[in-house]
């Protein structure tokens, strides 16, 4: 395990929505989820809460895993990327202020993701989420408990 992957959902009146962002650095240009590195003596939700408030400053009421994994093998390195993905629920009036590692983010609906993310995994990874955690509650057993974590702001 090498990072973890966060998917931000947020309902609107019309329809559940996914947010995206656009790389500036490896990949530059392409769409893509919350994702980053375990740092050392870190879990892997503590990494993904992490990495979710550096990289857009959001917040999420409730967090869940996917019971899923995201890999892929990382050609300039030649070494396999795996990621736990973990699906993190925001209000529909959050703020993101995204960091360096981005230009743009938009929130779209699963199907328009699908079409704008670039490797097949990212298109699997959200179809599961529509299955498991929009076209049915999530199965609590998958909830991880954060009402004690501090974040900062």
């Amino acid at each position: 395990m090498r990072g973890t992957a966060v998917v931000a959902l947020r309902t609107t009146t019309r329809e559940h929505e996914v947010l995206l962002m656009r790389r500036t650095g490896s990949n530059a240009g392409e769409w893509c989820q919350i994702a980053g590195s375990i740092e050392s003596g870190e879990t892997a939700w503590h990494a993904a809460l992490r990495e979710m408030r550096e990289e857009t400053a959001l917040v999420p009421s409730r967090l869940y895993s996917a019971d899923l994994c995201e890999q892929f093998y990382e050609i300039g390195t030649d070494s396999i990327w795996i990621a736990p993905i973990f699906v993190a629920y925001v209000g529909s009036e959050a703020t993101v202020r995204l960091n360096e590692e981005h230009s743009a983010y938009c929130w779209v609906s699963i199907d328009r993701a699908v079409e704008l993310l670039p490797f097949p995994g990212q298109k699997t990874m959200l179809r599961h989420i529509r299955h498991w955690f929009l076209e049915r509650e999530p199965c609590p057993l998958l909830e991880i408990d954060i009402s004690d974590v501090v974040l900062a702001r």
